[in-house]
């Protein structure tokens, strides 16, 4: 027989020749039908998304620009709010509030993160314990965490109790009340439970760093921190870049802290511009003078965030 002969199972697997000698698809594929089938899918999250955060955000961007009280009509305004908001030493003083609490948090999580997660990347026995117990505030509630924190730094509190005790008394205060400590208190509380979740993030970094490399550099005589900054740090900036881009944007839009542990109080002195929005929207009525503060605060994650990537991820800009 001069004809080529199939197995059953051939005939369902190898395709078809033609008379050139190519394969032909056994079954013709429709066009555009899989390549839809690929996102299709996902149109109900996509629209949601667009709904939810986009469509939103653009109709509170309108309102900043109108005088509405939230109930009735409103009127075009311009830009009065935004005049009005950096006219107002209020505002002002929640402007460098919430700087100083992202920063500060960023900073002092950040290196207390990486120092943990380098302590736990090496072979101690207890270090998946130790994981969990520094991971743990990260997944309790803020409302509940400043609460606890808030009966701390009670004036009839633990803090005072042990200073008392250790013959400090004249260093005891209500912490929460007092102008000049009371955001100081935010701070600690923002920065204990943030530190476990960049923690989590530089240990997920460093697993990836060769040890073939550190070892190397040792025997080239390099001690423990000239590793660290030329072997470690390196090669572990994409963390870096993450880990600084979320603690940046969370710290910026504090607020279940600060709600919880003074109210923005004492006389002002941790307001931020997320518990101004809040108040000037939802307890004074001015949603028009609200949204155009949550306006400014977005403005101001977004440029950050941009410029903080830019720097943490050290790719050069493209001509």
């Amino acid at each position: 027989m001069t004809g080529t002969m199939y197995s059953e199972t051939e005939t369902l697997i190898v395709p078809k020749r033609t008379s050139g000698g190519r394969h032909r698809d056994a079954t013709p594929r429709r066009p555009g039908l899989l390549k839809f089938g690929y996102w299709w899918w996902a149109l109900p999250g996509i629209l949601l998304v667009i709904a939810i955060h986009y469509v939103a955000t653009s109709i509170g961007g309108f309102f900043a620009f109108t005088d509405w009280s939230g109930i009735g009509t409103f009127n075009w305004i311009g830009l009065d709010n935004f005049v009005k908001i950096f006219n107002d030493p209020t505002q002002i003083g929640a402007l460098v509030n919430t700087l100083f609490l992202a920063f500060a948090s960023v900073i002092l999580s950040n290196v207390a993160g990486l120092a943990i997660g380098l302590g736990l990347n090496r072979g101690l026995k207890s270090r998946y314990a130790l994981r969990v117990l520094f991971f743990m505030p990260v997944v309790l509630s803020p409302l509940a965490v400043s609460y606890v924190w808030k009966f701390i730094f009670d004036y009839n509190g633990p803090i005072n109790g042990f200073l008392r005790a250790a013959g400090l008394g004249e260093f005891a205060k209500a912490w929460v009340a007092d102008p000049t400590w009371a955001i100081w208190t935010v701070l600690i509380v923002i920065v204990w439970q943030n530190t476990g979740f960049a923690m989590v993030i530089y240990m997920a970094g460093l697993a990836a760093v060769p040890v073939e490399i550190e070892e190397a550099a040792a025997i080239d005589g390099a001690n423990l921190w000239q590793r660290f900054w030329h072997v470690t740090l390196p090669a572990i900036r994409p963390a870096v870049a993450i880990a600084t881009t979320l603690g940046l944007v969370n710290g910026l839009r504090v607020f279940d802290q600060i709600m919880a542990l003074t109210g923005g109080g004492p006389a002002g002195a941790t307001e931020t511009l997320a518990t101004q929005v809040y108040k000037e929207s939802f307890a004074l009525g001015n949603f028009g003078y609200g949204a155009a503060l949550a306006l400014v605060l977005t403005l101001i994650i977004l440029v950050f965030a941009i410029v903080q990537q830019r720097v943490a991820s050290g790719r050069p800009q493209e001509a």
